[in-house]
């Protein structure tokens, strides 16, 4: 009964994923890009910026925090199997079809970032809680948009707070068992050992471990990889060659095991969609604890997660698969090795010697490990929504050690397949909703835009009375009398 239920499942997230979410995926990329005029690109280079002078915190959480909390969500094991799938299957075009959705994911990461500091509330503790269960309501709002978020945040809590942590840790123990001897029982009390304090500490403790945890994790998995590209230099001019010329076809023998064009289109876009998680509605309740004087802001540096995911990361991966030699990959060939695995003898190809087995280690380790504490944030903000207060969230954290250690030891087939359709339906609810509110998403936008026009060094949104918005914004946030008083903290900062 267990089985047949979990293939029926598994069939329909497949279905409703292929199909459905990831045709919805690319037309809100698209829509929200010229809607917004291409926000992500023309903004670019302010974002940088922001980013760079993002780590002040002001009572909430900092700008950066809140950054590397939705990142160490959005990062993890897919940016390897992932894409060494993708690779596989999809052969070396899935690269270029990987881009094409980081460009086009970033306008909806900014949208629902953007949204989820125009609608967010200040809680109990100082921090403010926001994100699609949150604007689903107070935009959307009647028993329609009350609806909406309690599914939506019922459905996260699921599958962030309980079942994906098992995910990681379950990733975590095969691979130290694998390459290291592991067993999974040692594994799964250290990980418990790892997890409880942090969780437990609250949401501030998750963000200042994150805050240093996720940008050493990214740099360290990219300096090898460069370091991989200056030794294969020769290579490279050809490998960017295959990408380009195996997106479109233009050479026989660059299909992957799916073969032809449409199995790299789609097998690109697929792991390019479900890897920086735009549009899913995770990241944006990281997004919502960031205090910042213009919800763009966020929503700005929201965006370049999806780029140092995807554009970085993803290729990172990518092109250390793609410079091997034809031992390890070859474009059509099935791999001896599984996904994870094949980055290992690929890196290893490279540049030789057991230290490769200890580094991917480490890179999975600490992929698996800053997804689950980006979890913890993402599933504690939901059950705020939800109407838990302090003691729901400690049970909650304590459920989340559970799991983490739970998932290193045994398998469960049909948790994940529920997961995996709980996540496909609350992506869909949530582009329902960023589509819906795309107006305020636009309005938001050209009032930062007005500002910048004039010379204003850093935007202050004031909600009340603002005539560029489509509606009036209940609440103290957005006020008149916070934006005097974020204009006194610029002055004592300068």
């Amino acid at each position: 009964m267990s089985a047949a239920l979990t293939e029926a499942l598994s069939n329909f997230e497949g279905f409703v994923s292929g199909n459905i979410l990831i045709w919805i995926l690319l037309g809100t990329g698209l829509y929200l890009t010229v809607r917004t005029r291409a926000v992500q690109l023309r903004l670019f280079v302010r974002a940088l910026r922001l980013v760079a002078h993002s780590r002040h915190q002001r009572g909430s959480l900092s700008s950066f925090q809140a950054f590397v909390i939705g990142l160490g969500g959005r990062v993890g094991t897919g940016n390897i199997a992932g894409v060494a799938l993708a690779v596989t299957l999809g052969g070396p075009g899935a690269l270029l079809w990987m881009w094409v959705v980081a460009i086009l994911g970033m306008a909806t990461s900014f949208a629902e970032s953007t949204l989820a500091q125009v609608f967010k509330v200040r809680n109990v503790d100082g921090i403010f809680r926001g994100g699609p269960a949150y604007y689903m309501q107070r935009g959307i709002g009647g028993g329609l948009g009350r609806y909406m978020g309690v599914v939506f945040a019922v459905m996260l809590v699921f599958s962030y707070g309980l079942i994906f942590p098992m995910v990681q840790s379950n990733t975590i123990a095969l691979t130290l068992r694998e390459a290291h001897g592991v067993s999974t029982s040692v594994t799964a009390i250290v990980l418990m050992a790892l997890t409880a304090p942090i969780l437990l500490a609250g949401m501030r403790m998750v963000a200042k471990v994150t805050e240093w945890l996720v940008p050493l994790m990214a740099l360290a998995y990219l300096v090898v990889v460069l370091v991989v590209i200056v030794v294969s230099i020769d290579r490279v001019p050809g490998a960017f060659m295959d990408i380009f010329a195996g997106a479109f076809n233009l050479r026989s023998g660059l299909a992957g095991t799916g073969g032809g064009i449409f199995a790299t289109f789609l097998n690109g876009t697929k792991r390019g969609l479900f890897s920086n998680e735009a549009g899913q509605g995770s990241s944006p309740n990281g997004a919502a604890t960031a205090d910042v004087a213009h919800p763009v802001t966020q929503g700005l540096i929201q965006a370049l997660g999806v780029c140092v995911d995807t554009i970085l990361i993803c290729t990172a991966t990518g092109l250390t698969i793609l410079l091997s030699s034809p031992a390890v990959y070859a474009p059509g060939v099935e791999p001896q090795w599984a996904e994870t695995t094949l980055v290992q003898h690929a890196l290893g190809d490279a540049v030789p010697g057991n230290w490769v087995i200890w580094f991917m280690s480490f890179v999975v380790l600490t992929f698996a490990y800053s997804s689950v504490l980006g979890y913890s944030a993402f599933a504690e903000i939901n059950v705020s929504y939800l109407g838990g207060g302090q003691q729901a969230g400690v049970a909650l954290r304590l459920a989340m050690t559970v799991a983490t250690g739970l998932g290193a030891l045994v398998t469960l087939d049909l948790a994940w397949v529920m997961a995996d359709v709980a996540l496909a339906l609350m992506t869909i609810l949530n582009l329902v909703a960023v589509l819906w509110l795309s107006g305020w998403v636009v309005a938001t936008l050209r009032d930062y835009d007005a500002q910048m026009r004039d010379g204003v060094a850093e935007p202050v949104f004031i909600a009340s009375g603002n005539p560029l918005l489509p509606g009036e914004l209940d609440g103290d946030v957005w006020t008149a009398d916070r934006a005097i008083l974020r204009q006194d903290s610029l002055h004592e900062e300068i």
